[in-house]
């Protein structure tokens, strides 16, 4: 197959990504054409059906390999409270769009050549970790006596970890929790008292704002551990702050990631979250060893995330905000979807699955979704055209082009014209040519398509009456009907639309085909 070709049938990314590697590799000729149609061919068996159920056979797909999960949490050794939750738990707070994750953590990679020296690495390190004042005391105490809070600070840790006093009494000065109160420095020891007259819970509760007090870092960071992978350093986290990490100078923005989807959704948008849905839930896969079919999870993400923001699969998310009020009742709460829809003013134009079970009509997949007419005035097997129609129907045949044809040719109704068209026979008529035949030809395309519902004022309901009540499913035989009177009687039907049926058919036969 030539590449020209392939355009039409790939979708465009796929196709640029085919013009790239024949470039690539060199591909040209025979070679260049067999790699053509094997990809083309590919493809082609890669598409789904039309009107298939995706959506079931993504939860299946998910849902099977997810039974067969391990329900526990990774730890890191040597690293207190530093845990990745994994498995099952993990897939459901992915799926719940859970806002606040179990146990968020990040990987942040550096630029070269910060990534390949361990004491720059550890120092960048050091910077990332969130440093509360509790971090670096030995002990925060109440002196009830002189109505006070003592901070006894930890002058070996402050070291460690980079803090100075001047960084905590700047942040003792900024804190917005932290008001109106006098700040004395006495040693290792910070004296904090309140301005206003002192009340023994309002004590307390400073001592506790004192002990949370952001100090230094990025705040979220918990913990912080440099690995060593192949030749550069990667410093895993406990905790994430996506947004404050991506500012420092030295982290690769490139690579850095977060497995908190909504800190990706506002740092770097939704469709970032949308890869980040598909990228954790196959990583919790390959954990386990199991495989799935990364186009079910695509499906899956899509759902989530195709109206600019993250949603849960859930009563809060995606179940709860169907269009249907009857699938939306029956996924959950079903008085209150029901009294809300009523109240509302809400219709259900029943076009999913489940409502249309639910009153025990076909449902819109598969087969059940297409709709197909059979024309039963019309012999199908033979392919003649209806009688309701004669020559004199077409456009542009008078009397004496009609009675010419019948003479030269032995046309006595619409399926002789039809053949003669067909065979070119037409144009040899003279006054007649090439035109008139295609013009016939297209005159009874249209005949042949005609239905009773494309007579004014007929729809599809009043079809199925004629037809079910009266056994009328050609024009003659409801014209018939109409002038003897028959209609006006039938339950739906009336003499009003009688006469409005009467006068369709009039119009159609007047028209020219």
């Amino acid at each position: 197959m030539r590449l020209e070709e392939a355009e039409g049938i790939l979708s465009p990314k796929l196709f640029r990504t085919l013009k790239d590697k024949l470039k690539e590799y060199k591909l040209a000729g025979k070679k260049s054409e067999q790699a053509i149609g094997d990809v083309v061919t590919a493809y082609q068996k890669a598409l789904i059906c039309p009107a298939e159920s995706i959506g079931v056979i993504a939860a299946q797909s998910i849902g099977e390999p997810g039974t067969q999960m391990t329900l526990n949490t990774k730890h890191f050794a040597g690293v207190s409270e530093m845990n990745v939750t994994v498995g099952l738990p993990r897939i459901i707070e992915i799926f719940g769009a859970r806002k606040a994750s179990k146990t968020p953590s990040m990987k942040i990679y550096l630029k070269s050549p910060h990534n390949k020296s361990e004491k720059t690495v550890r120092q960048i390190s050091a910077n990332l970790l969130e440093v509360l004042l509790k971090d670096v005391t030995k002990e925060i105490n109440v002196d009830l006596l002189n109505t006070q809070v003592e901070v006894v600070l930890d002058i070996e840790e402050m070291h460690n970890l980079n803090v100075t006093m001047k960084h905590i009494l700047t942040a003792i000065e900024n804190s917005r929790k932290i008001k109106k109160v006098k700040i004395e420095e006495k040693g290792s020891k910070i004296i904090v008292k309140l301005d206003e007259g002192v009340k023994l819970e309002k004590l307390f509760k400073l001592k506790v704002k004192l002990s949370e007090l952001f100090i230094n870092g990025i705040a979220g960071i918990k913990q912080v551990l440099p690995v060593k992978k192949s030749e550069e350093f990667v410093i895993t986290t406990a905790g994430s702050n996506l947004k404050e990490v991506l500012k420092i100078n030295e982290v690769d923005k490139a690579k850095t990631i977060t497995n908190d989807i909504w800190e990706i959704s506002k740092a770097l948008g939704i469709e970032a979250a949308r890869t980040a849905i598909i990228e954790e839930v196959l990583n919790v896969f390959n954990e386990q060893g199991l495989k799935i079919d990364v186009r079910h999870l695509m499906l899956v993400a899509d759902v989530m995330t195709m109206d600019g923001i993250v949603k849960g699969i859930g009563r809060y998310g995606v179940s709860g905000e169907k269009p249907s009020v009857l699938a939306r009742a029956s996924f959950e709460v079903a008085l209150k979807h029901l009294f809300n829809a009523a109240a509302h003013k809400e219709v259900d134009e029943l076009e999913g699955v489940v409502e249309n079970i639910m009153i025990n009509q076909p449902i819109p997949v598969g087969t059940g979704h297409f709709k197909l007419k059979l024309r039963q005035d019309a012999d199908l097997s033979s392919g003649k055209i209806s009688n309701d129609f004669s020559i004199k129907d077409i456009k542009g045949l008078g009397d004496k082009t009609i009675r010419t044809l019948k003479k030269e040719l032995n046309i006595h109704d619409l399926n002789d014209l039809e053949k003669a068209a067909k065979e070119g026979k037409i144009k040899d008529v003279e006054g007649l040519g090439e035109k008139t035949e295609k013009n016939i030809l297209k005159s009874i395309e249209k005949i042949k398509n005609f239905e009773l519902s494309d007579i004014k004022g007929l729809g599809d309901k009043t079809v199925e009456i004629l037809k079910n009540k009266l056994g009328i499913t050609t024009i003659s035989a409801l014209e018939e009907a109409a002038k003897k009177g028959e209609l006006k009687n039938v339950e739906g039907l009336g003499e009003k639309m009688e006469e409005k049926i009467l006068k369709g058919i009039k119009e159609i036969k007047e028209k020219e085909w």
